[in-house]
């Protein structure tokens, strides 16, 4: 019995020797610490895609170097890291807080400066926006402007110019003409149709829901529902 203590008690003598060899340099503080042995997570770089190749950001049409991007982020989801490097003009559909009805915002500044990001939310609710991507030069164009239209718009730069209405129940806005491919998103619960020249009409029958209109083919936007409606009339201009 002693026999074998004395030969167990020589190997941990060993082992130690050995072990204090192999951690000559290692502080005696971080020989045991549990992060002595992690994985060196520095190591491990988070993908970066840009904007059209985010797979939330889906793109729904495209027209030359316009994209209509219909970006969907589930609660307690996170977007890849991704670039802007193009204009673009957000209609915003649903935050995480609930229905925002719409409202329109142009950052322009990413076609001169590219930003990275990712985009987080924490919930409860479907974070949602209509994007419009322009990745032309943009146009200073101030012959483009639409007719049909008797009020100003809401944004008006080289890449957008942005349209956003309330009409109340049974409410049309006159027939109007876009010389600038246009896309018309409804912000908000209701009814509406998008009615051409032509009398063909496409209806939406909810928020987020959109039209698109090619350059030179008037339409009508009307309300078809019993309460108002938010709609949001974009161009694209190249």
């Amino acid at each position: 019995m002693k026999k074998q203590f004395k030969t167990a008690m020589l190997f941990t003598v060993k082992l130690l020797v050995l072990t204090a060899i192999m951690f000559e340099d290692t502080p005696l503080e971080r020989l045991f610490s549990p992060k002595t042995f992690a994985q060196n997570d520095n190591t491990v770089k988070e993908k970066v895609v840009h904007l059209l190749e985010e797979p939330r950001h889906r793109t729904v049409h495209r027209e030359g170097n316009l994209y209509l991007l219909d970006v969907q982020v589930n609660p307690g989801d996170t977007s890849l890291q991704h670039v802007h490097d193009q204009a673009i003009l957000l209609t915003t559909i649903h935050t995480s807080r609930g229905p925002s009805n719409g409202p329109v915002r142009s950052i322009s500044e990413y076609a001169f400066e590219p930003f990275t990001h990712n985009v987080s939310n924490d919930g409860p609710g479907l974070l949602r926006i209509i994007a419009l991507v322009n990745g032309g030069e943009g146009s200073s164009d101030a012959g483009d402007a639409p007719d049909g239209l008797a009020f100003e718009p809401d944004i008006e730069n080289p890449w957008f110019r942005a349209y956003r209405l309330e009409l109340g129940p049974g409410e049309q806005t006159s027939l109007q003409n876009h010389n600038n491919h246009t896309v018309i998103v409804q912000g908000s619960a209701g009814i509406v149709h998008v009615t051409r020249k032509d009398g063909l009409t496409r209806e939406l029958k909810a928020a987020g829901e959109w039209e698109w209109r090619e350059p030179g083919s008037p339409f009508i936007v009307k309300n078809m529902g019993n309460s108002s409606v938010i709609v949001a009339i974009n161009e694209g201009r190249e």
